[in-house]
């Protein structure tokens, strides 16, 4: 046998090991993608094991079970009236969560991970949850 053909015979040239079904795909896809990306992902992935809608499929006039994590609270008066005001995030799209008359909630704090249920509306092409019932989920 001459030198070439030894080279690349199969006893001296072993296919590469293998890496599971997808594996090498998810690993590049991972290293390809922004971490805005890589915690939206993530987001959506523990949403649904809450059995949350997903945020963009939320229509209006119909009531709905959101989670996801606070990006920012804020106060806002309403009307004259305080109303506190905070945007969730579920890695598809944002909903504003609007407690009338509140100027503070214990645990309402950006980077909380929340479950919300109630009535959503659309205001200003932006989807509302006005006075939802909610569960803080684990920490931030």
């Amino acid at each position: 046998m001459d030198e070439v053909s030894a080279r690349t015979s199969p006893e001296t040239d072993p296919a590469p090991p293998e890496r599971g079904k997808g594996g090498l795909r998810r690993f590049l896809r991972r290293m390809a993608s922004s971490k805005a990306e890589l915690e939206a992902e993530e987001l959506q992935k523990t949403s649904g094991d809450e059995g949350a809608t997903p945020i963009t499929a939320c229509s209006a006039r119909k009531r709905h079970c959101v989670a996801g994590t606070l990006r920012t609270v804020t106060l806002r008066p309403r009307g004259g009236a305080p109303a506190l005001e905070a945007e969730l995030y579920d890695g598809t799209d944002v909903i504003n969560l609007v407690w009338l008359g509140r100027r503070r909630i214990a645990g309402i704090d950006p980077g909380r991970r929340l479950r919300a249920e109630g009535l959503v509306s659309v205001q200003d092409g932006r989807k509302v949850m006005f006075n939802p019932r909610y569960e803080l989920r684990g920490g931030s």
